[in-house]
């Protein structure tokens, strides 16, 4: 039996501490994968004897440990600060004017602006001790259980020091092509991107997930008020010192040099190991940047820039078409598949036929591919000097290619459309529209049980979602539900009865009308029955409904086939009316309110839902009759038009003090 002493304890866990700091942060290891994990096996061994000898700067810990049922909340002793973007040479020239006007001759350093996710890691006395997400940079969630995996995060400092740091989690992009093979092998929903992956992976309750997705991370600023070094440079050093794994730093003493660079650093982007989405450039001298200061949310000494979204060339081999639940037609492209800003393509899709027109797309054409916002995939150029002569004109057809039914383009709009309400494409768009969540949010009734039902012959319309508990005993045989998940799914339908009536609205999928446009007719109409018989006057009363809009609802509630599908889920017991919450506040009476940009505590939905509840009026677009604009990060345009006009310009934050009354 072998005899373990606390000495030989503790002289193994500083080897795997040394071995690990080497492999993970210096990237040169002395031992082999096979020493390094009959290492760990032994002092989980010891640990297991000796319960008492376990620390929190443990090794061991790096393999996660119980699951919990959430994250608590944790302040942030010193607030984490987003940053300004960037997207022009002029925009870095004018962020130099401002910092120079204050401060006099200035260098800067220019880091890589990780596409991860943000932390802050606590220390007392060289000790981790806690790790929380940045939140809304006030408050941020606990996840130190899961940073404790993160191999290249020290558990222990070289010195004994009190220290809050903040750096980037990420994956790198061989680890995020392997995670994806696993998803895909598993049958589980691949990561859109290693972004995504990193934020999944730390946000797991269960710690020994997070162990699996081999994260990395680049600390790159002190948070905490203590005598730091006289620049960045000095500070970066100290940190790695300290153990830290620390972000690549380049010097600069002029804006104009960096600049210079920046294509340099653009193509240089495809060879690192790790996704960046642009720089990050800050004043170097640390007492220049407390002359600076800060501003609510960002400090006025750092600004990122932002590239331009990465294009990438590849074969459009194909082009199908899609029906809509409205029954539009829209041309989607079969892409040879290519890997864009973090994912791979295989689709994208051209809208209608004046875009494919307009950018003269063929099939089999050379493109260039981006995505918009590094989300969605589009086609943004075609490469004709490419082409050989063998390439297909696209036209969309004149019969849908679902029903075969004429298709109809109406007056003033570029759409081609379907106009059989029965067509199978229509229903089934229909109704998995109507189960959705911004609809009648019916949990656990997916897409694929949809079309399953449809196939069964179960559900041929709406209505039929309602009457489904009648044919309990012939569905929990169908081929992957069973008992459980019907009886879940019937659960959850009986609960959507009693939503309010701007869902049900929204649900009927309504040509042109959306979640605003359904909770302003159910606040002035107050029932259905008062809005189906409104009438085309009544209706363009309404604020944000124009004739184009009022003209389809119209034509909807005069279709005698909706009419039964509608009275067939009022028999079913289906609430019709719009019901105000007690606690409901008027603050925003009629004030229309426009909101742009990138938001931290909301949703883009999610903020128009409270907008509403406010009595307020989300709209698109900016006008003199605009009340007030609510600003987010990368604001863009609509900022812009507001300042030109006068419009009042509130932050997220001032929104929520509003909010809150």
């Amino acid at each position: 039996m072998t005899q373990y002493t606390i000495d030989k304890y503790n002289d193994l866990k500083e080897k795997i501490v040394k071995w690990e700091h080497e492999y993970y942060v210096l990237d040169s290891p002395t031992i082999s994968d096979y020493e390094y994990d009959i290492a760990i096996k032994e002092l989980e061994e010891m640990e297991e004897k000796n319960p008492s000898w376990k620390t929190f700067d443990s090794p061991t810990h790096r393999v996660g440990g119980k699951s919990i049922s959430k994250f608590s909340q944790t302040n942030h002793q010193n607030p984490m600060l987003s940053l300004d973007n960037s997207y022009s040479e002029q925009d870095l020239i004018s962020f130099d004017k401002r910092t120079r006007a204050v401060t006099g001759d200035i260098s800067y350093v220019v880091e890589y602006k990780i596409d991860g996710l943000s932390v802050s890691l606590r220390y007392e006395k060289g000790i981790f001790v806690e790790g929380a997400t940045r939140g809304d940079g006030d408050i941020g969630e606990n996840i130190t259980e899961n940073l404790r995996t993160v191999k290249s995060i020290p558990l222990k400092l070289t010195e004994p020091i009190d220290i809050t740091v903040r750096g980037e989690v990420f994956i790198p992009k061989d680890k995020f092509l392997n995670l994806n093979i696993n998803q895909r092998n598993m049958g589980l929903k691949e990561f859109a991107n290693p972004r995504n992956a990193a934020a999944g992976s730390l946000r797991q309750l269960d710690s020994k997930i997070t162990a699996t997705r081999m994260l990395d991370i680049f600390v790159f600023d002190i948070l905490s008020e203590m005598d730091s070094k006289k620049s960045h440079f000095n500070n970066l050093e100290w940190l790695q010192s300290l153990g830290f794994k620390v972000s690549k730093t380049f010097y600069y003493k002029s804006i104009d040099d960096i600049i210079r660079d920046i294509d340099k650093f653009s193509d240089e982007r495809k060879s690192l190991s790790f996704e960046i989405d642009g720089l990050v450039v800050k004043v170097n001298e640390l007492e220049k940047r407390k002359i600076l200061g800060v501003k609510s949310k960002s400090p006025k000494w750092a600004i990122s820039y932002k590239f331009t979204p990465e294009g990438k060339e590849t074969i459009l081999e194909d082009i199908i078409v899609q029906v809509g639940r409205t029954g539009v037609l829209t041309p989607t492209a079969v892409l040879k598949p290519v890997f864009v800003a973090g994912s791979t393509i295989s689709r994208a899709t051209l809208h209608n036929q004046d875009y494919v027109d307009e950018k003269d797309i063929r099939i089999g054409d050379h493109v260039i591919i981006q995505k918009a916002g590094d989300v969605i995939p589009r086609v943004v150029r075609v490469l004709t000097e490419r082409r050989t002569g063998e390439e297909v004109v696209f036209k969309l057809p004149l019969k849908c290619p679902v029903c075969e039914t004429d298709t109809v383009k109406y007056e003033g709009e570029v759409a081609l459309r379907c106009p059989n309400e029965k067509c199978p494409a229509k229903t089934s768009r229909q109704l998995i529209h109507f189960v959705s969540r911004d609809a009648m949010n019916i949990d656990g009734f997916g897409e694929s049980i949809v079309i399953q039902l449809i196939d069964a012959g179960y559900l041929k319309d709406i209505s039929d979602v309602y009457y489904l508990k009648e044919y309990r005993e012939n569905l929990i045989i169908l081929d992957r539900l069973g008992e459980k998940s019907i009886d879940n799914i019937l659960s959850a339908i009986e609960k959507s009865k009693d939503n309010n009536l701007d869902k049900l609205v929204n649900a009927f999928g309504i040509p042109l009308v959306g979640k605003v446009a359904s909770r302003n007719l159910c606040v002035h109409f107050g029932n259905l029955e008062a809005l189906m018989k409104a009438s085309v006057e009544d209706l363009v009363a309404i604020d944000e409904i124009g004739m184009k809009m009022a003209e389809s609802i119209m034509n909807f509630f005069n279709d005698e086939e909706q009419l039964i599908i509608i009275d067939k889920m009022i028999k079913s017991g289906i609430n019709i009316n719009y019901m105000k919450a007690s606690n409901q506040s008027n603050i925003l009476e009629n004030k229309k309110i426009v909101v742009t940009g990138s938001l931290e505590h909301f949703t883009r939905d999610g903020i128009k839902e409270k907008i509403l509840e406010l009595g307020g009026k989300p709209t698109s677009s900016v006008s003199k009759n605009t009340d007030f604009v609510i600003v987010g990060k990368d604001p863009g345009s609509k900022r812009d038009k507001a300042l030109s006009l006068g419009v009042k310009i509130i932050t997220e934050e001032e929104f929520l003090n509003i909010s809150s009354l």
